[in-house]
């Protein structure tokens, strides 16, 4: 099932769907990030991980605009323990082309490394791979 969340523009600006083809959940986010769209899109994110039980999550930023180091802190002392809580042991994390929102993404690797396997990704061929990597190493 796939999961939209829209901004008071009433424009989408993540989707989150578990694909079970590959087992994991992926997050397509999009645009400008808020503060409040952050933390209601990552907390939505943990339902369908714990539903399927997923510890893959490939979380998508190719489109979004601007920085998000607003959240950083958020993301790295709450979202992060109880996704990792709950089971999700590999984050791939393909980064926005655009330069402010890859400085955050950066600051947020630093600061979630060595809890659980998380990489930075420019190509989303290249994230899917190591998941999948992943998944035969633990299979």
């Amino acid at each position: 099932m796939t999961q939209e969340l829209t901004n008071g523009f009433g424009k989408v600006y993540l989707t989150i769907a578990y694909d079970p083809a590959n087992e994991w959940v992926y997050n397509n986010w999009v645009g400008y990030q808020t503060y409040a769209g952050i933390v209601a899109g990552a907390d939505a994110c943990l339902t369908p991980l714990r539903e399927h039980a997923c510890p893959y999550l490939l979380n998508d930023n190719r489109e979004v605009i601007g920085p998000w180091d607003h959240a950083v802190e958020w993301i790295v002392t709450d979202w992060a323990p109880r996704a990792i809580s709950q089971g999700l042991t590999h984050f791939a994390h393909v980064v926005s082309p655009e330069a402010l929102a890859a400085i955050s993404a950066e600051a947020m690797h630093i600061g979630i490394s060595g809890r659980l396997q998380m990489k930075m990704f420019g190509d989303v061929d290249e994230a899917r791979a190591w998941l999948r990597q992943a998944q035969r190493e633990t299979a």
